[in-house]
């Protein structure tokens, strides 16, 4: 649009546009422009957006000195528009325009101001009143806007506040004859503040009767053409409005304020306008005015981490700001009292008689009415037990099925009256209880995702802080068995990770009481919750973060309940076992060598749990690559077990398993074989048919013999094994159980070995598919097959394909899985590799040097897959043209290869394959050369002088 001059204006779509154009040029917002002004947000929106509507005279001078035009112009423009339309401005528009520019009264006709609107709150922020209270004429179905509107939200987001400043600012335009301001706490207090206006107006004469004065009022309101405002302050009780609500006209407007969320609230035409908290931008606003008027400073940093301590809640950031003006203290030394839970709320504000902003209550007391009337309603007793089990839990999302699980139904029953009166709480009344809840704006009760729940974390601390030592303790044992309950047994589930932040969230708040959990044989320990939330890091691949939590666990239990407490020992084994998952094997092998010293003192040498770091220990020395020593360990480990626990014991079986591992990665895959064989008879006489436990153990089994069977070169026959076990997973666990989904990956891995690729990149699509809708994008095993598809899509399609998709998925490793996990160097390898089948030599030689250092680094020189590496590296030196430098490369890993795995093993075979080829190769060329130099003599002595410099030329090729 082009800027045109004012005399040029000539209707009022023109002069608005015109107007936009200068809000636009000047990057105003409506927020900065309104206080540049001194108008309303709503009021400058309109005059540059809305072209029904012609702004007022005064709207435009204030707006052009904002704008640093000269206001006179434009003045005579909208003059001009207004003798062109000849008549009032407001016959020309839509009803709805023409109730929001009404022009004010004449200024002889009375005006009435009834009721005491609350004074401003010191530094208030302006929030975009207006377009609060008008968002639902935007989205109203119907031409005419609605009337009336409920302001509702939890208490202390400012809806008294935001209704104070919309009737402050129509009263002081000028655009109502009569504004009554209720406190609508009771029904009483509605009867009465209609009564009042009624006696303003000279409607009461002759009567008495309050009520009767209020109906003449409300007749009055519905009857009149003057203008009017009804604002009804804290409805508590939908029922104290019923029948009391003003009428639906066109001259009049409505505004409530609750926290109440009933659907009464809002029937006949009334709107609900939900009142949130303040947005960052606007809390650290607000925090550096109230802190300007008393010449304080802060850094900004610190105002942000404050304002979310207290979770952007208005009143709570007020009071905070008071209490810190009062203690002469910083944002900084604020927090650090707030995070001391021995303090509570109160003690964390101006005493009542210093509260800022006239407010009647200290934060922690905001909510304690509602929480009071909610328990009252039905299903009665249950509102608050249930926001107490809510108030140890994440604040931002709770499972409803944690709510709903059998420890909390037992918690709840016992705790509300329907408990007392001989009846069990039901997942029904749960429901119930959490719309009761979510009606008195106490919490969140999403029914569109399931029930999840949310709930402020001030109100939380607020509940935590009612309960007594036991009841506390009650409440977060019962949170944490019913977080124990609906865990999934299964590693790779979505849920998982809230339960996860739930179960955080719970260890977090409640301190030391989970660590006073009653175990076996009535001994004091920790809640096992906190260890599979640690675990569960781990199971999904976020293994820096599981060693992090691991070590906190050992910190809590060795301060808590001593060094030498089984469970303390147990986030030691958990700290080894995730560092050894991040590739630092070393550093694991270490951790758990100490840890098996003093378990072998502290339980004895003969203790199942020293068993069992026994052969973690010999699991992670296979790892480091040294196969014959984690064999000759775990040898050791089985004849000891099976004399102690017996031949049927599920660690010994695990042990065997261990055992038949290691021997096939020592290269000895039919060993491998017979040994999976013998243990799945074994089990299988040991298996209890109902027994889950059992059959997965059946399964797992299964598909170790699987595939040591395809690695022992009966690529069909692991296919076979494979298929079946995919129809097994299936029928038992359906088709989208993570478990499943890695029986369908074996099975296309061993077709394609089998070399049966017929639809083999489609079904791996599909696999991929499968995996990003039930287990996400970014879950490991996700990552896993997409390298896969991306492989076979290189086989495929082109080997450039299968570069573009690896460098995405090292990216997506590196972002969530790290560095230095297993995962990601395998498929940096991955990517080596097929740099080189793309063509690209050189290219796979250089990338193969840099994940040779971390690998050098990480995993040190003889681990296998260092060696892989190695021999890579060797492998593209070759193609690349430096034959010398891969034949050197070569004889390196094959003195290692043969060292660390022995001489018959598959991968020092295939080494010394190598070699012998490019020494061949290197010969032949050394041959050719020799022969091409002496041709060269040859001629050079038939054809010129001697004594000249000779020159070989380059070496020749094949």
């Amino acid at each position: 649009m082009e800027r045109i001059a004012p005399e040029r204006i000539t209707t009022r779509r023109q002069f608005v546009e015109q107007m936009g154009l200068l809000y636009d040029r000047g990057g105003w917002s409506h927020h900065r422009l309104a206080h540049k002004a001194g108008l309303s947000s709503a009021t400058v929106r309109k005059a540059v957006s809305d072209t029904a509507v012609l702004p007022r005279a005064d709207t435009v001078r204030a707006l052009m000195e904002a704008f640093h035009e000269d206001p006179a112009p434009w003045l005579e423009a909208r003059g001009r528009i207004r003798d062109k339309e000849k008549g009032p401005e407001r016959a020309a528009v839509s009803p709805p325009a023409r109730e929001a520019a009404e022009e004010p009264p004449p200024p002889d006709a009375p005006r009435h101001l009834v009721g005491v609107i609350p004074r401003g709150a010191d530094c208030y922020q302006i929030r975009d009143v207006l377009a609060l209270l008008e968002k639902a004429t935007a989205e109203a179905d119907g031409a005419v806007p609605p009337r009336g509107r409920v302001l509702t939200g939890m208490g202390g987001v400012g809806k008294t506040q935001l209704a104070a400043a919309y009737a402050r600012e129509v009263w002081d335009a000028g655009r109502v004859r009569m504004l009554l301001w209720v406190t609508a706490s009771s029904r009483p207090g509605i009867v009465a503040g209609y009564a009042e206006a009624a006696a303003a107006l000279g409607l009461s004469v002759a009567t008495d009767d309050p009520e009767q004065a209020a109906r003449r009022f409300l007749q009055w309101a519905s009857t009149t053409g003057d203008a009017w405002l009804i604002v009804l302050d804290d409805i508590r009780e939908p029922g104290d409005v019923q029948g009391w609500w003003p009428p639906d006209r066109p001259s009049g407007q409505v505004l409530a304020t609750t926290w109440r969320r009933e659907a009464a609230l809002v029937e006949q035409g009334r709107r609900r306008v939900n009142v949130g908290l303040f947005t960052p931008e606007e809390a650290r606003d607000y925090l550096t005015a109230k802190f300007r008027v008393h010449e304080m400073t802060d850094d900004p940093g610190q105002m942000d981490a404050l304002a979310e301590d207290l979770g952007w809640l208005p009143l709570a950031l007020a009071q905070a700001a008071a209490y810190m003006v009062d203690l002469g203290l910083d944002c900084a030394g604020y927090r650090e009292r707030l995070a001391d839970r021995r303090r509570t709320l109160a003690e964390l504000v101006p005493e009542p008689e210093h509260l800022p902003d006239d407010h009647g209550k200290v934060v922690a007391a905001a909510w304690s009415l509602s929480i009071e009337r909610a328990d009252q309603a039905r299903p009665v007793g249950l509102a608050r037990p249930l926001l107490q089990l809510c108030s140890v839990l994440n604040p931002n999302g709770i499972p409803s099925s944690v709510l709903t699980s059998p420890p909390a139904l037992g918690y709840l029953t016992s705790a509300a009256s329907a408990g007392a009166a001989g009846r069990e709480t039901d997942g029904t009344d749960v429901w119930d209880g959490l719309r009761v809840l979510h009606r008195f704006s106490l919490l969140d009760h999403d029914t569109a995702a399931g029930g999840a729940v949310r709930v402020h974390a001030l109100i939380q601390r607020a509940t935590r802080e009612t309960l007594g030592e036991q009841e506390r303790l009650r409440t977060a044992h019962t949170a944490a068995d019913a977080l124990m309950h609906v865990w999934p047994r299964i590693k790779y589930d979505q849920i998982t990770s809230v339960l996860r932040t739930n179960a955080n969230s719970l260890h977090e708040v409640t301190h030391t009481d989970l660590w006073r959990h009653t175990g076996d044989g009535g001994r004091e320990c920790g809640h096992p919750v906190l260890f599979r939330a640690a675990r569960s890091l781990s199971d999904t691949g976020q293994v820096e973060a599981a060693v992090g939590a691991y070590d906190e666990l050992f910190q809590a239990g060795d301060r808590i309940l001593g060094p030498e407490h089984p469970d303390t020992m147990s986030a030691r084994r958990g700290r080894a076992h995730a560092r050894g998952e991040a590739g630092d094997i070393a550093g694991a092998m270490a951790e758990y060598g100490e840890l098996l010293s003093d378990l072998t003192r502290t339980l004895g040498p003969e203790h199942p749990r020293t068993f069992s770091a026994r052969n973690d220990l010999a699991t992670l020395r296979r790892r480091g690559g040294d196969v014959a020593g984690a064999i000759e360990e775990l040898e050791e480990l089985l004849a000891e077990q099976e004399w102690i626990l017996g031949a049927d014991h599920p660690d010994v079986l695990a042990t065997r398993r261990n055992l038949a591992n290691s021997r096939g990665e020592a290269g000895d895959a039919d060993g491998a074989v017979n040994a999976f064989e013998s243990i799945l008879a074994h089990q299988g006489r040991l298996a209890r048919p109902d027994d889950p436990d059992d059959l997965q153990a059946m399964l797992s089994i299964r598909e170790s013999l699987a595939k040591w069977r395809g690695d022992a070169g009966d690529a069909a026959g692991a296919a076979a094994a494979c298929e079946e076990l995919l129809a097994d997973r299936e029928r038992i666990q359906g088709p989208d159980h993570p478990q499943t989904l890695a029986a369908w990956k074996d099975a296309l891995h061993w077709r394609w070995r089998r070399g049966d690729t017929e639809n083999l990149l489609e079904d791996y699509e599909r696999l991929v598919a499968a995996h990003v809708r039930v287990l996400g994008a970014d879950n490991p095993a996700t990552l896993i097959v997409s390298g896969i598809l991306a492989r076979v899509r290189g086989k495929k399609i082109d080997p450039a394909s299968a570069v573009e998709d690896l460098e995405r998925l090292v990216a997506d490793h590196l972002r969530v899985l790290g560095p230095d996990h297993p995962e990601t160097l395998r498929t940096r390898a991955q990517l080596a590799y097929s740099r080189g089948q793309a063509g690209d030599a050189v290219s796979a030689v250089s990338a193969y040097e840099d994940l040779l250092a971390d690998h050098e680094r990480i995993l040190g020189r003889d681990h296998p897959q260092t060696l892989a590496t190695r021999n890579g590296l060797g492998r593209w030196q070759a193609e690349s043209g430096d034959v010398v430098a891969a034949v050197t490369t070569f004889e390196e890993v094959l003195a290692d290869r043969w060292r660390v795995l022995g001489r018959n093993h598959e991968h020092t075979q295939n080494t010394l394959k190598s070699l012998e080829r490019w020494r061949r190769r290197l010969q032949r060329e050394s041959q050719v050369q020799q022969r091409d130099t002496k041709r060269r003599r040859t001629r050079h002595r038939s054809k010129g002088p001697r004594g000249g410099p000779e020159w070989s030329g380059p070496p020749g090729h094949e």
